[in-house]
């Protein structure tokens, strides 16, 4: 009879201690595991929409979009490589950046191949979770995203495919007991992809960049020994190529395909290609966005280059260049009325812009000659 009472208490003690370290353990683990939903992917102003001027219309901010936490990897990515070295620094907005821009920047380039699916996860990974353990950290990433996003598109007219307006900014968090780990990634978020409306897959975006490629190898093979003969074969090229849409509904009269290959752009359509043209000859050159007040005394939103000869900066307008006519012909004295200008003539009518977005980055523009080039 003792025995088998002793042996009941020993059952009961046996079971408590298994329910004490078992209910012990289950506390463990919640506290060294446990994934945080809280922090949302962030919300940040970009770029370009896909359906508006840029100069036209005020780019509104994407909505907040609410993702499901994914599991986080332990092993370090591939497309989290930094690989600084690699990133040509003749990109003139990208030698503006704060380093953390430069590091979203070169992942941009870096996977500039993938990108054109439309839907490739962009994993910038475990690099900026120092800075994201910040009070404010959400805050300084959105901004320095925002300008990364802006920099790479301005520098890199070919990427006109992409639509920074699809693309979301996001952060997983991992809390392992008093440890905390953020992951980043860029993804379309709740839409189809991150193309502009006019692509929906690799395979058009590619057929687009090989026609256009056609035409600049075109113009490269005739490349004169003169950066200012170049200068002007592609400004006169545009002028006679290029129709100005002020109908402002086709397609792409935002990019470069607009411009070069269908024939009909707006002032971003012109200077970006002219931009691409000069980059593919390497003259140094960038875009100018701003206000234009034209000759009946309207001030509008405009877009035009400043390009280097001989170490020193010039504007020129390839769109003021080619004013609507009726008849299609332009006089000489029209055709070449912004073309290599100082800032005593450019400024008179041209105001550059220095943030693209409200509450963007300050950028620096270069400082141009005070005379005409002669």
């Amino acid at each position: 009879m003792k025995n088998r009472f002793a042996s009941f208490i020993m059952s009961i003690v046996v079971f408590l201690i298994i329910s004490v370290f078992g209910l012990f353990g289950i506390i463990l683990w919640n506290e060294w595991v446990n994934l945080e939903t809280d922090i949302k992917p962030e919300n940040v102003k970009t770029l370009i929409s896909e359906t508006q001027d840029t100069l036209d219309e005020e780019v509104s901010t994407p909505q907040i979009l609410e993702n499901p936490l994914e599991k986080i990897k332990d092993n370090e990515n591939a497309n989290a490589q930094i690989e600084q070295n690699s990133q040509k620094n003749d990109k003139y907005f990208y030698n503006q950046l704060e380093e953390e821009s430069k590091i979203i920047y070169t992942i941009f380039e870096n996977n500039k191949e993938n990108m054109k699916t439309g839907t490739y996860r962009i994993e910038l990974g475990n690099s900026f979770s120092s800075l994201l353990q910040q009070a404010d950290g959400q805050e300084q990433l959105g901004k320095y995203y925002q300008s990364a996003i802006e920099a790479y598109t301005y520098d890199n007219p070919e990427v006109f495919y992409l639509s920074p307006n699809k693309m979301y900014l996001n952060i997983e968090t991992t809390t392992k007991g008093k440890n905390v780990t953020h992951y980043v990634y860029i993804n379309s978020g709740n839409e189809s992809n991150y193309l502009i409306d006019e692509f929906s897959s690799k395979e058009q975006i590619n057929q687009a960049l090989e026609e256009i490629e056609q035409i600049k190898n075109q113009i490269v093979q005739n490349r004169k020994t003169s950066t200012y003969d170049n200068i002007k074969m592609v400004h006169d090229y545009l002028v006679e190529n290029i129709e100005y849409d002020t109908s402002l509904t086709g397609n792409h009269i935002y990019n470069i395909y607009g411009a070069m290959v269908s024939g009909k752009a707006v002032c971003e359509g012109y200077a970006r290609s002219f931009k691409y043209l000069m980059d593919a000859l390497e003259i140094p050159c960038t875009l100018v966005i701003g206000k234009g007040t034209n000759s009946e005394g309207q001030t509008e939103n405009h877009a035009w280059n400043y390009v280097q000869i001989d170490g020193v900066w010039y504007a020129i307008d390839v769109t003021w260049d080619d004013p609507v006519s009726n008849t299609g012909w332009v006089s000489q004295s029209n055709k070449y009325r912004y073309f290599l200008k100082g800032s005593k003539d450019i400024l008179k009518d041209h105001i550059p812009t220095n943030t693209f977005t409200e509450g963007g980055k300050y950028f620096n523009y270069p400082d141009l000659n005070s005379e005409n080039y002669n």
